[in-house]
């Protein structure tokens, strides 16, 4: 099964992959109207009922493959304020050849001519609460008309998710595409189509796996995260780059807990961090509970960019994760302490393929699918969602593995990993888990990507990416 927005999703990546929504609705259309052929007589009188939305078009499409029918078809609704190109050309096109069409402006112009069968695209999946007026009225019609109902993807009026809501099309035949959608899986009688929507649009990550990004216009400073990076030590320029990325990705405040040895030289980099040291030159047992106690007020914690090998550290990093219960990205040195791990938190773990050995992972061969397979096995086992770094990213939950092919060869420079661990915690703020690895990994590889446009080579600093980072994220947040 799929839901609503899995499937706005995979749709948007197709087109990514080269099959445009044009190509989808016309798939969507011919499949209507063939289970519509194998319950119609000859001669039977159809409606074609299309709201304003992607599933009017589906429906003006079916009309184009009746023909042989008397068909009628309806848009509720006026012409200009119909959504989506696509949708706007299927119906213009029914103008242009002649169809008998009428555009339903008022309820009250409304009246269907007895017809055998009544294919309905009124509403689709974007459906989330019960219908309004007109829709209402026109769907306590359609379900007191004595006719065949055809439901486009899913009866108007439900929610693709959760089914009935409220009043809906009482449809005989629901005509669904791609997969099953949660809302109607106890419904009788459901052809499910197959439109043409690669398998690649699901598993490699994509412009519609940014759709959850979207920002209410109502918001306040915090609303969208306050992320604190603990590291540095023998590193200073780690857990900088690390709270620089949680900024450009949408974190509202960055807070960076460093060694006081290197507090005023990360604080003397920028304004826009607020540091908090802890006493020392490197993270130790000792600072923990002060830590615990910070984190509290924090959405998401990174640790790991920066620390080091010590051995004190390493016990310092695990009584952390112990004690910790809430939202935490694991990166660099901190991933040594994570095989077998007593953990309450909700962990995101960033290795590359080293470190996912180190983590207790094994070799990762060549094959994708291979390498697919061999992640979601350890990430299953592990129960943190895992993204390994590479010229592919593989993210994985170890249920749904996701690929990412965005990035280049000039990204191999240290410090790219340390702004993936800062856009990760800045996503895990809004976001559940697989999600933000998986829009982070996108949106950092994109961005190296985008450097390497502006620098015209490869030559690129970890820096280059910071302000590309708005920019990929498809100016969404």
């Amino acid at each position: 099964m799929i839901t609503a927005k899995k499937m706005a999703m995979v749709d948007l990546n197709a087109a990514e992959l080269g099959v445009s929504q044009k190509q989808l609705m016309e798939s969507s259309g011919h499949a209507v109207a063939q289970a519509v052929k194998k319950i119609a007589e000859e001669g039977a009188k159809i409606a074609i009922i299309g709201g304003r939305g992607n599933n009017g078009g589906d429906a003006f499409v079916s009309a184009r493959f009746l023909e042989e029918f008397k068909v009628k078809i309806y848009l509720i609704g006026r012409p200009e304020l119909i959504t989506g190109s696509a949708a706007r050309e299927n119906w213009e096109v029914l103008q242009t050849y002649g169809y008998d069409t009428q555009v339903i402006r008022d309820i009250s112009e409304f009246k269907l001519e007895d017809p055998d069968i009544i294919v309905d695209g009124l509403l689709g999946t974007g459906i989330t609460g019960p219908v309004r007026e007109p829709d209402r009225s026109i769907i306590e019609m359609l379900n007191e008309a004595d006719s065949t109902v055809v439901s486009v993807d899913v009866p108007s009026g439900i929610d693709a998710d959760k089914g009935s809501v409220g009043i809906s099309v009482d449809a005989d035949l629901i005509v669904t595409f791609h997969d099953l959608k949660p809302g109607i899986k106890e419904h009788e009688n459901v052809i499910i189509a197959d439109i043409g929507i690669p398998k690649a649009a699901s598993i490699f990550v994509g412009p519609g796996d940014l759709l959850p990004l979207k920002r209410p216009k109502e918001k306040h400073k915090g609303d969208f995260g306050r992320v604190m990076v603990i590291g540095g030590g023998p590193y200073t320029g780690a857990p900088l780059l690390c709270s620089l990325g949680a900024l450009r990705a949408g974190a509202d405040l960055a807070y960076v807990a460093v060694p006081s040895s290197i507090s005023d030289e990360v604080q003397g980099y920028t304004p826009d961090i607020i540091v908090e040291p802890f006493d020392g030159e490197v993270l130790l047992p000792e600072h923990i509970d002060k830590l615990i106690e910070k984190s509290r007020e924090m959405d998401v914690v990174v640790i790991g960019p920066g620390l080091g090998n010590d051995g004190k550290t390493k016990t310092a990093i695990k009584l952390f994760l112990e004690k910790c219960d809430g939202k935490v990205v694991v990166d660099a040195d901190a991933l040594k302490v994570i095989q077998g791990l007593e953990a309450s938190a909700e962990i995101i773990c960033t290795p590359h393929a080293g470190e996912f050995i180190e983590m207790g992972g094994p070799d990762l061969v060549d094959g994708l699918s291979e390498r697919m397979e061999i992640v979601e096995k350890f990430t299953e086992e592990l129960g943190h969602v895992v993204v390994v770094k590479g010229d592919r990213d593989i993210i994985s939950n170890g249920k749904d593995t996701r690929v990412n092919q965005t990035g280049n060869s000039g990204m191999t420079v240290g410090g790219t990993g340390d702004i993936l661990a800062g856009v990760v915690g800045a996503l895990f703020c809004t976001q559940e888990s697989l999600t933000a690895a998986t829009i982070a990994a996108y949106v950092v590889g994109k961005s190296g990507d985008l450097a390497v446009e502006e620098k015209g080579g490869y030559g690129i600093l970890p820096t280059d990416l910071l302000p590309h980072i708005p920019t990929a994220l498809g100016g969404k947040i």
